[in-house]
């Protein structure tokens, strides 16, 4: 399970053109679930999202998660990001989660996150635009 995690001063995602989630500062997260990805694995990366330092403290340093300044997860699901890119030039998507399993996941990852911090989502499969302002601009990449 993949999350890209983008530090937002504000973030939205639109479906036929409707605002249907968004955030002011905190962290947009665009996830992607592989083969074999489970609740645990879900949960674990639920953890290491709201609990990654990603946000500057008094000295500017990184060391705050988005708990700790109040802020808020925008969650979008992302099925290109588990995607094979290491040969040619169109991506293979093998590697990802059969979509009824993805969405699941995704369902319960949501859920996970909404225990902890405020969170807006996406429509899983739905054709979503999402905007942005990335704040840095910081952006990670987050793996379990």
């Amino acid at each position: 399970m993949i999350a890209l995690i983008q530090r937002v001063s504000e973030a939205a995602v639109r479906v036929d053109g409707d605002v249907i989630g968004e955030i002011k500062c905190g962290l947009l997260v665009l996830l992607g679930v592989e083969k074999g990805d489970d609740e645990a694995k879900a949960k674990r990366l639920v953890e290491r999202v709201t609990s990654y330092r990603v946000f500057g403290d008094e000295e500017g340093k990184m060391n705050l998660n988005v708990k700790q300044v109040s802020g808020q997860v925008l969650v979008i699901s992302q099925f290109t990001l588990p995607a094979d890119t290491t040969k040619g030039t169109r991506a293979g998507f093998s590697r990802g989660a059969h979509p009824a399993d993805a969405e699941r996941l995704y369902d319960y990852f949501a859920n996970q996150c909404t225990e902890i911090i405020p969170t807006e989502c996406g429509h899983f499969g739905a054709d979503m635009k999402v905007s942005l302002v990335n704040d840095g601009p910081v952006t990670f990449w987050l793996q379990v």
